[in-house]
């Protein structure tokens, strides 16, 4: 399939730049899986939307502070880095993607905020990429990231973070703090609506993926199955793995939230979709011809033109039916992409 096979014309008006005045009251499209079907809802009905017996899986990865300023050395120049993932187990060597990454150059040094200096190191794989491997004298510690960090909006947000988006780009039940990147279909569900979607017999459980930047890159390859996705990790608690196996056995939905929680049960379990319990790490693809194993429905966010999540949810409903429903999400003026509203499928 081609890239341009997932275009489509979003005004800029509808990219959300701040989140709604009150965390859970959001537009609400639902969509029908198999006959391309949409309703309007608010967030507020969803508990109405979901049928009693559902098994829900969440994503309860918290997002780092993991956007810094370093100032070159020699140059006194600023220099933006995105911190993805340590690697290794002295947590004092970061994979880091970067902007102008041609001019950061192995040996270069970079003073942070607190005074500490981190030192670009060669990695072969960092050639031709936006990617650099950054060492530091010392490991880095969340403490670290709270005090030379900033909220990692991403770049369709034309401002800098703020002290709203420290509460309002987390979900409420984020736990695991790891991710480059909010799991953002979770940023709609308050306390309220999850107690009442328990009150009616849905089953609510939590997995983690840490959200690394490979999942929002642009393709860049006109043919999209030449793309490669980057690496992230999940891990799915052995007592959840057991309840999503019966779940399914039973014959009852597993409805997963935002496409993290898609990417991790489609990557832990096996050819017969038993899901299988523990750490894991993945860099799946989903496209249209992608057969889905363990998620029968889906609550998700309205994605970027092009993107690899389009492309995800593309492969579960269909790519003309989510065109279609992109385009009447935007004749309503819905709001688009992390803080915008939301779409359940089913």
């Amino acid at each position: 399939m081609k890239l341009t096979d997932f275009n489509f014309e979003l005004p800029q008006e509808l990219i959300a730049q701040k989140p709604s005045g009150i965390r859970g009251q959001d537009k609400l499209m639902m969509l029908g899986k198999n006959d391309g079907s949409v309703k309007h809802f608010q967030m507020e009905n969803l508990p109405d939307l979901v049928e009693s017996g559902t098994l829900m899986i969440f994503n309860n990865s918290k997002v780092r502070r993991s956007r810094c300023y370093g100032i070159k050395t020699t140059s006194g120049r600023e220099q933006e880095f995105m911190f993805l993932n340590n690697m290794g187990a002295e947590c004092n060597v970061w994979n880091t993607m970067v902007k102008g990454a041609k001019k950061v150059k192995a040996g270069n040094v970079y003073k942070f905020p607190d005074g500490s200096e981190g030192t670009i190191i060669e990695n072969p794989a960092d050639e031709g990429t936006e990617f650099r491997t950054i060492k530091f004298p010392f490991p880095l510690t969340e403490q670290w990231f709270e005090h030379n960090g900033h909220i990692p909006l991403p770049p369709y947000i034309r401002r800098e973070d703020d002290d709203t988006d420290s509460e309002r780009y987390q979900t409420i039940y984020a736990k695991e703090t790891g991710s480059a990147a909010c799991p953002t279909a979770g940023l709609h569900f308050t306390q309220d609506i999850l107690e009442k979607l328990k009150s009616k017999g849905i089953d609510l459980e939590w997995i983690t993926l840490h959200v690394g930047l490979g999942t929002f890159l642009p393709v860049r390859t006109e043919n999209i199955e030449e793309h490669k996705m980057h690496e992230e990790v999940y891990s799915v608690p052995y007592d959840v793995a057991e309840k999503i196996n019966n779940a399914k056995k039973e014959g009852r939905p597993v409805l997963a939230v935002g496409t993290t929680s898609v990417r991790t049960l489609e990557s832990a379990c096996d050819e017969n979709g038993i899901v299988k319990g523990g750490p894991g790490s993945t860099h799946i693809f989903m496209y249209p011809g992608y057969k889905f194993k363990v998620v029968d429905q889906m609550f998700t966010n309205f994605h970027t033109p092009e993107s690899t999540l389009l492309m995800l949810v593309s492969a579960f409903a269909g790519r003309e039916n989510i065109l279609n429903a992109y385009s009447e999400a935007v004749k309503q003026k819905y709001h688009f992409f992390s803080y915008g509203d939301c779409m359940l499928i089913k």
